[in-house]
Formats: structure tokens, sequence, C-alpha cells
């Protein structure tokens, strides 16, 4: 029992963001009283719903909450726009719930966006329409790190249209040593600390790249060859992102810490997804020097809000990372075991396969968000 008191910033968002986003309270709760401390959440609404009612995408000063607090777990954002297709978007162009994301990421500097894909035993894949076990569970165990404020998100560049008319969109990437070196610094740091890739148990980083072409990824491939002089024992590996894209998929079990930078890895790792059993599974966690915001990868969807159907296994899963990430910072050994303890009990229902939501039950009967928790509680 270690008594401390942590403040939690909850940014539900939209849809089934606040579904699952109620979840995960659930679940700090039962921390709080596993471990003695006190969990205190400060709940901050946010997103397109918001901003369809106030006009902003969260209230003001909510960025200074953020700074403040010693954790964040963010729902989902992004609502669909009354007015046609696409979601709904701010006066400066930007999606709302931009604010609440991509602010955060730069103005909090959440350098790191870190992916871990793994394959829990019990979860099957549907490929091409039918649901089969392509990969084994012990061959897919790998984390991805990408960077989190620069490449094509920097928001460098603009349209074009004279007399009114779009000609000419254009987007800047923007890749600099100072980024490139922390997130490549952070990937081999994190090898050192894992077994391995699941083939052959190397400790090895992939950095990915279009390097072939790309000025920037000439710059990043550069940065990880001389990065990897100070670790000898990792092996170094490197892989253009096209041929990357099939080698993930057709054999996971060579990969252990896979690098890259900002716009590649938003993609790569929505294909990753894959592995583990579908975006109900993934899980972002964005850290940086003093901060850290945890989320699951799946969206707001709004075909299914309001029905007690999402997955809220990503959600908790994302929190499970948050507590040891806290755990870790605070030297609070308790968070850091509960959080564990947390991704056991998710474990441990996939694995008994009797309560599963409807993105991974396939002909077996649904269970409801609620119940899923109610059984990860359980298995707790």
């Amino acid at each position: 029992m270690s008594g401390a008191r942590y403040d939690v910033v909850m940014l539900p968002g939209d849809g089934v963001g606040a579904e699952v986003a109620a979840e995960a309270e659930r679940v700090l709760q039962r921390v709080a009283k596993d471990t003695g401390n006190e969990l205190v959440v400060d709940k901050i609404p946010c997103g397109g719903q918001y901003y369809l009612e106030h006009g902003t995408d969260w209230p003001a000063g909510s960025d200074a909450r953020c700074k403040e607090a010693d954790l964040i777990l963010l729902g989902a954002v992004g609502w669909p726009s009354p007015d046609g297709p696409g979601p709904v978007t701010m006066k400066n162009g930007k999606m709302a719930g931009y604010s609440p994301v991509i602010g955060n990421r730069t103005g909090l500097d959440l350098f790191a966006n870190v992916r871990p894909v793994k394959l829990y035993e019990g979860v099957s894949h549907t490929i091409s329409g039918e649901a089969r076990q392509v990969w084994n569970a012990k061959d897919v165990d790998m984390v991805f790190l990408r960077e989190n404020t620069e490449g094509l998100y920097v928001g460098s560049g603009g349209i074009l249209a004279p007399g009114g008319v779009s000609q000419v969109g254009t987007d800047t990437r923007v890749i600099t040593r100072r980024a490139s070196e922390r997130i490549i610094r952070m990937a081999y740091e994190m090898a050192m600390q894992r077994d391995g890739a699941p083939k052959d148990k190397k400790r090895r980083v992939t950095c990915v790249v279009k390097n072939n072409v790309l000025f920037g990824c000439r710059l990043f491939a550069e940065i990880f060859a001389e990065v990897g002089k100070e670790f000898p024992e990792v092996e170094q590996d490197i892989a253009i992102i096209d041929a990357f894209t099939q080698w993930l998929i057709t054999r996971p079990e060579h990969y252990d810490v896979i690098v890259t930078t900002n716009m590649f890895g938003d993609i790569i790792t929505d294909l990753a997804a894959v592995l583990q059993g579908g975006m109900g599974m993934a899980v972002g966690c964005n850290v940086g020097a003093d901060n850290g915001m945890f989320e699951p990868i799946h969206g707001s969807a709004p075909d299914i809000t309001g029905q007690n159907k999402a997955n809220p296994m990503a959600m908790i899963l994302a929190t499970a990372e948050g507590l040891i990430w806290l755990g870790q910072r605070k030297g609070d050994a308790a968070l850091v075991e509960a959080g564990k303890k947390v991704e056991a009990g998710v474990r441990a229902v996939l694995k008994a396969g009797e309560v599963l939501p409807a993105d991974l039950a396939g002909d077996r009967p649904a269970a409801s968000t609620s119940a899923v928790t109610d059984a990860i509680l359980a298995a707790i």
C-alpha cells in the first residue's frame, strides 16, 4: 500500500470514446482500492460533439490541466459533420478534437508514440471474411516507436485557391536530427529491456524508411546507424516501407522493436493491429520526458455509439500501460504491479473465451461493453 495521490485527466471525447473511458474509470477505482492510492480523475469534455455545442474542441485552460496531470487517458475523438461527408472541422480547417490529440502531443512534447503489438491467446482474426487463426500467439510480440511531433504532422503547407477554386495542396515533411535521435535512442534502449524477437530471441531494432527516395529518410537512417554503434548487443535492421508492409504480415516473428517517422508510423501501426485481432485491441502510448497520454486506437465508432457494443479492451490495456508508466516514473512498485495485473486480467478473459466483445466473438454470442469489463475485473 503506497497511499499516494495521483491526478488523472480523462478525455472521453466522442462516441464510444466516452463509453470506454467510463470502463477505464471502473478499472482505476479498482486499482485505487487494491493499492491504497488515491487516483483523482479530472474529466475534460472534448471532440467534435463538444465543438458543435461550444465552438471550441475543449474548454479553455484544458492544456494547462493536462500539463499538470500525472497521467492522461484519452477515449477517442472525431464526429461526423452535419454539413457533409467527413468529420466535424473547426474554422481553422483542423478536425474538431485536434487540441486534445495533436495539441497535447506537440504542446507536451510527447515525442514517442509507442504501440505494443501482442497477440493474446484466444484471439482469432477475420481474413477475407473468414475467421482464421493465422498466427500463433507466440509469433507476435513487437513494439513500434513512431516519432510523434514532426514529419508530415507539423502543419507546414496549405492550399492555393486562386479565384476561390482549390488548385494546389502542399504538405512539407520536416525531419530533424534532434527528434530523430531521441526516438531512435529510445528504440535501442527498449530493445535492451526486452527478450528479443519471437523467432530467434535476438534483440533487434528495425528502422522503417524510404531512404532510396526521400532525403528525410536518409537522415533518419543515418542517425539510426550512428546511435546503433552505442548498442552493439542490438542487431540493426533497415526496411523500406513498402516492402516492410508485406514482411510485417508474412513474418511477424522476425520483429522485436520497430522505429520510424510520423506518417509511416501512423500507417504501419494500424496495419499491425491486424496481427493482434484488430483495432479493438490496439493501444497507443504518447510519452515524453514529463507527461504521458494513453489511448485506444479504434476511433469514436459513431455507428455503434450508445449500444454498449464497443470493445473496452484497448482502453483498459491503455490504462494498464499508463499505470505501469506512471508507477515506474514515481517509483511506485504497487502501481506497476497493478498495471500488470490489469493486463493479466484481459489476457485471462481472452484465453477463457467466454465473455468476448462483438469484434472478437465471431460466431459466439457477443458480450456487452460493461460485461467485458465485469469479466476483466473479476479476473483481476
